[in-house]
C-alpha cells in the first residue's frame, strides 16, 4: 500500500496549548502509522470568488492535493471548497456545520427519532434588536417547566450554557441573548452533574468515560468536571452510533445524560479534544482515528 500524504486543517488564530497539543497530537499518531501529514492554518489557504468560480489562493509551491485532510477546525467556507477539489475531509463540512450549531444538531437528531430531552428552539431576533414581545416564554414554561437550562447555539467546554431557576431568571436571559441563536431545555434531573462521553470512530466506540462534577450541573471537565474509565452498555453504544451516523460525522465525540428509561443525547461533538479521554482511559483514539482513515481513503 503506497503511502498516505494528509493535511491537518486548523484554526491559524488559536494559539492556545490545548489547540497546539491536539495538532500534535494527530501529527504524533499518524508518524507512528507512517502517514505523512502536514500542517495547514486555516489562514493560509484563502477562499476567492471571481471570474472562474470560487477558488483557494494561497502559496501553490507548499501544497500539493493531498489523499486526505483531518479538518479539525469550523471554517465551513473553506472546508467546502477544500470537498470541491475532490478531497476527503474528516469530518466532513455538512456533520462539522451540523454539529456547530445545537439548535440544528437537534433539528437533525430529532429528524431520526432519536432520544432526546425536551427542547425548544428561541424564535430569531436579529441582531442589534432588543427583545419586544416575551409571550413566547410562557410557552416556553408551560412546555418545560422550571427550572430549566438555556443554552447558546454555538459553544464549547460546557461554556454559553445557563442553569435558569425563576421566571424573572428567565426574562432576563432572554434579553441577554437577544440576537443570539439560542434554546431552551428541560433538565434531566437523573442525570445532573453526571454525563457518559463516548467517542466514535466510524461505526464503532472506542473508548468512553463518565464525568461527573460536585458542584456544577455541567460535568464538563473545563467546568471543573472528573473522569472515570466507563464501559458503556450496547444501549449506549448504539445510541452513540446511531447520532453520530445521523449528523454524518466520521469521527465524534457523543455525550449522553442518564435518563430514568434509559441514555438521551445531550451532544455531538464533531472534533472532540484528545487529552482527557487519554488520561483517563489510557486509550489513543487519535490512533483508531488514522486507521479509520486509511481504510476509507484506501477503499474508495
Amino acid at each position: 500500500m503506497a503511502e498516505l500524504n494528509g493535511w491537518i486543517v486548523f484554526n491559524g488564530h488559536l494559539k492556545t496549548a490545548k489547540f497546539q497539543e491536539y495538532v500534535d497530537w494527530f501529527v504524533d499518531s499518524c508518524e507512528k502509522q507512517q502517514v505523512t501529514i502536514k500542517r495547514i492554518g486555516n489562514d493560509e489557504l484563502l477562499v476567492m470568488t471571481g471570474e472562474k468560480g470560487m477558488t483557494l489562493c494561497g502559496n501553490k509551491s507548499r501544497y500539493s492535493k493531498p489523499d486526505f485532510i483531518h479538518f479539525a477546525d469550523k471554517d465551513l467556507h473553506l472546508a467546502r471548497q477544500l470537498e470541491q477539489q475532490g478531497i476527503r475531509l474528516f469530518n466532513r463540512s455538512s456533520a462539522i456545520h451540523i454539529c456547530d450549531n445545537k439548535s440544528v444538531m437537534h433539528g437533525i437528531l430529532n429528524d431520526q427519532h432519536l432520544p432526546m430531552a425536551k427542547t425548544i428552539i428561541a424564535p430569531m431576533i436579529y441582531s442589534g434588536m432588543s427583545l419586544q414581545m416575551m409571550d413566547y416564554l410562557r410557552i416556553v414554561e408551560e412546555k418545560l417547566g422550571l427550572p430549566l437550562i438555556v443554552k447558546e447555539a454555538y459553544g464549547s467546554f460546557g461554556e454559553q450554557v445557563y442553569w435558569v431557576e425563576t421566571r424573572a431568571e428567565l426574562e432576563e436571559m432572554a434579553h441577554r441573548l437577544a440576537g443570539i441563536d439560542h434554546l431552551y431545555q428541560q433538565p434531566i434531573f437523573n442525570s445532573l452533574g453526571t454525563d457518559l462521553r463516548l467517542n466514535v470512530i466510524g461505526e464503532s466506540v472506542v473508548a468512553a468515560m463518565k464525568r461527573s462534577s460536585q458542584s456544577d450541573f455541567r460535568a464538563n471537565v473545563t467546568a471543573g468536571g472528573t473522569t472515570q474509565p466507563y464501559r458503556p452498555t450496547k444501549t449506549e453504544c448504539q445510541l452513540a452510533i446511531a447520532a453520530a451516523k445521523a449528523v454524518g460525522a466520521d469521527f465524534a465525540g457523543v455525550d449522553l445524560l442518564i435518563g430514568e428509561d434509559g441514555p438521551i443525547i445531550c451532544e455531538v461533538n464533531s472534533n472532540p479534544h484528545l487529552r482527557s479521554i487519554y488520561d483517563c482511559t489510557s486509550i489513543n483514539v487519535a490512533d483508531h482515528m488514522i486507521d479509520y482513515i486509511k481504510h476509507i481513503v484506501t477503499t474508495h
